[in-house]
């Protein structure tokens, strides 16, 4: 895939995928974020969430959370500064992808910034041989507090063609100067643990996978082979260099999991707090 020219003229890094806890993954978006806002590397990343995480919606009601599962089964909680439902990022069965950039830098229109942003990550499923689309119609929402069983939309939900479930979800934050856009890709669908996360989903484990689909139901490439090819692909569209974060990245990240991420006032805060 060549480069897009109108955001490769530009400063990029690619951070190679990274195991961190769900709290210091939302921060590092946010500081990856600050970072090219204050006129720094704009960022292209994949990575793990280690140990599995459900990461919540911003106006997402903490009731629909079923802590004690959680708790007992080892499974972070965080919540996303982006709206949706909550995410069961499995360690295994989960991967990651954000590309953080200055705001003036992107198209205004979201629908425009949804498809240019989105053009690394469908041509990252093409080189592992899975077709993926965005999906042309609305399918009504099988369960509001999971992103997965929402109803789909057709600015950033992506499905396998001819298949029609879902396999990626992806949500932008516009600040006033960046815009980080982040993504999850089932790569292997784990319905029972996803669906255990929530306090009362109302369906079954068939009923999740029929709705929802993972890569390595329609390649034999690993989990790895896909993850380098999401590499290659977001590096590719925008000519990124391999970079890594700095010491005081890594340190205001450590701050604002304290403050922010780990934390009970942001993390169980009710529907439509301040933060």
């Amino acid at each position: 895939m060549d480069a897009d020219p109108t955001i490769a003229d530009r400063e990029w890094r690619l951070i190679r995928e990274e195991s961190r806890p769900g709290p210091m993954q939302m921060a590092l978006d946010e500081v990856a974020a600050e970072t090219a806002a204050a006129g720094g590397p704009r960022t292209v990343r994949l990575y793990r969430w280690e140990p599995s995480c459900l990461s919540l919606g911003y106006h997402q009601d903490p009731d629909t959370v079923d802590w004690e599962w959680c708790s007992k089964d080892g499974v972070d909680v965080t919540r996303r500064p982006t709206g949706g439902g909550g995410i069961y990022h499995d360690a295994e069965g989960d991967l990651s992808y954000s590309i953080a950039a200055p705001r003036a830098e992107l198209p205004g229109d979201l629908m425009d910034c949804y498809h240019r942003l989105l053009d690394p990550v469908l041509a990252a499923f093409a080189r592992v041989g899975v077709p993926v689309e965005f999906v042309e119609h609305e399918a009504p929402a099988l369960y509001e507090p999971a992103c997965y069983l929402r109803a789909l939309n057709p600015a950033h939900d992506l499905v396998v063609a001819g298949d029609g479930r879902k396999v990626s979800g992806n949500a932008q934050h516009r600040q006033r100067d960046a815009v980080v856009q982040h993504g999850s890709i089932t790569y292997s669908v784990f319905a029972d643990r996803h669906l255990s996360t929530f306090t009362d989903p109302g369906l079954s484990a068939v009923e999740f996978g029929e709705r929802v689909t993972g890569v390595d139901e329609h390649t034999d490439a690993s989990r790895e082979t896909v993850v380098a090819a999401f590499e290659a692909a977001l590096a590719a569209w925008c000519d990124a260099d391999e970079g890594s974060w700095t010491d005081d990245e890594l340190a205001r990240a450590r701050d604002l999991v304290d403050e922010k991420y780990a934390a009970d006032e942001w993390v169980r805060r009710r529907p439509h707090a301040r933060s």
